[in-house]
């Protein structure tokens, strides 16, 4: 009984001290805010999960219905009735912030940048590769380049030798080789957009229908390197496409998304959903990509090599990639002995962001880098920027096919690059004797200047315009 009564004093309190601890001090009167740890509002803590409302997303508010009229959220939901110890738990022990609807998840693994254990080489001699052979070198494959006027081999490193001492070990044995890594290069990876969209070649002053300048022809054959290609898209039923795949070996075939859609940006058909901007042109197209273990497409240094010869040894004067990896020596060798063939080369700038480093073969003096502008002129926010970008051309929300049929909108600067290429064939046709460099030359002098003056690292030389350009070659040849 004694202590029965001790306790009742010690329950009064610690019931007081609950009931003081509920009251509002703001509330009129002190009023109780039970309320307040009731069930919490569903946007309390949620942003929507919604895309920022860039040039490559849907730009919605994250469908925050939860706000007034006048712009500001509504207050949180009060509950129906008391629940003290709810209230005591949430007010001592808080429970952790309510999670929104998407699981968090942990970033992805940088995609790899290179073939693991292998090495690609050229002008190794029979007696060179036997001695390599004999450290413990594995021949892979070998194809003869006719640029380079030498065969270019596909090595397997020797068991646990690092890759960098391998690449060293074949140049030592080789002084007048050229070996590097097998790097990897991939497609732009479009950001898919809704919305209205564009009128691209109207933006970059490209003649509709008939109305070419004379002497600026589109009978050209251009030269495109990319994923796979749906040749049966109603946007190539003319049959002005040539696909040729590089391998047939059982390695998985690329997505048909971006090739598709870079290729119906350059000659899809005048009577289809997605005209292209030279229709008239034929386009040898060459698959040098497959799908990788991570589901991505992807293309690597000795394929790269392989289709640009090809493409050289067909007559192509233009070629578009819109594709980007690291700086490999072999191509950049390439690269070079194509433009002082008179190739003129086009890429993509890349969409890895204003800090990313530069992208290749991009970023060689002697292609033409093209970044991406909305219709409004302004700059795609994850294009690629440096003192290396050349040209700015449409790229977000263009209107082109899809891989199977139809058409949607594309962003990214793999889908720029196909106006600018569109132009040097143009310019091409009008004076097949200009040079890689008079053509580079005549682009950049034409470019609506865009940005701070003169050639910058955001627009290069500005937006491309296709009908002044075109002109000025024309007076050019004659």
């Amino acid at each position: 009984m004694r202590a029965t009564s001790w306790l009742r004093p010690k329950a009064l309190l610690l019931f007081w001290v609950a009931v003081a601890l509920l009251v509002d001090p703001q509330a009129p009167g002190g009023q109780l805010a039970l309320g307040e740890f009731g069930p919490r509002s569903a946007l309390a803590d949620d942003d929507g999960g919604g895309d920022d409302g860039g040039d490559d997303g849907g730009g919605d508010d994250g469908g925050q219905s939860g706000a007034s009229p006048g712009g500001s959220r509504t207050t949180s939901s009060r509950s129906t009735g008391p629940n003290l110890f709810r209230a005591l738990t949430d007010r001592f022990l808080p429970r952790p912030p309510r999670r929104s609807g998407r699981r968090a998840q942990r970033p992805a693994a940088p995609l790899p940048s290179r073939v693991p254990g292998q090495i690609v080489a050229t002008g190794l001699s029979s007696a060179e590769i036997g001695r390599l052979q004999a450290t413990g070198f594995t021949v892979l494959d070998r194809a003869d380049i006719q640029l380079l006027g030498s065969e270019l081999i596909r090595l397997r490193i020797p068991p646990n030798m690092p890759l960098e001492a391998a690449r060293d070990l074949v140049i030592d044995a080789a002084p007048q080789s050229t070996a590097d890594f097998v790097h990897y290069y991939r497609p732009g990876q479009e950001a898919e957009c809704a919305g209205p969209h564009c009128a691209a070649a109207g933006l970059i002053g490209w003649p509709a229908g008939s109305g070419l300048p004379a002497g600026c022809g589109g009978n050209v054959t251009i030269g495109l390197i990319d994923t796979a290609i749906n040749p049966a898209h109603d946007a190539f039923s003319k049959g002005r496409v040539e696909v040729l795949r590089l391998s047939d070996d059982g390695v998985p075939e690329s997505g048909r998304q971006h090739g598709t859609a870079v290729a119906a940006l350059l000659v899809g058909g005048a009577d289809s959903r997605t005209p292209g901007l030279l229709p008239h042109a034929r386009l040898i197209a060459v698959d040098a990509f497959h799908r990788g273990d991570r589901q991505d497409d992807r293309s690597d240094a000795y394929d790269l090599l392989r289709a640009l010869d090809l493409l050289s040894a067909r007559g192509v004067q233009v070629t578009n990639m819109s594709l980007s990896g690291p700086a490999n020596a072999l191509l950049e060798q390439v690269v070079r002995r194509l433009s002082e063939r008179g190739m003129v080369i086009v890429a993509a700038a890349g969409n890895g962001g204003p800090k990313a480093g530069p992208a290749y073969p991009a970023a060689y003096a002697e292609v033409i880098a093209v970044t991406a502008v909305d219709r409004m002129k302004r700059p795609y926010r994850r294009a690629g920027r440096g003192e290396h970008i050349d040209l700015a051309a449409p790229g977000v929300q263009v209107w082109t096919a899809a891989s199977v049929s139809g058409a949607r909108p594309k962003t990214g600067t793999s889908f720029a690059a196909p106006f600018v290429t569109a132009a040097a064939a143009l310019m091409k046709s009008a004076n097949s004797n200009a040079t890689a460099a008079d053509i580079q030359d005549a682009l950049g002098k034409s470019a609506e200047d865009l940005g701070a003056p003169g050639k910058d690292d955001v627009f290069g030389w500005g937006l491309l315009n296709a009908s002044a350009a075109c002109l000025v070659t024309s007076k050019k040849a004659t």
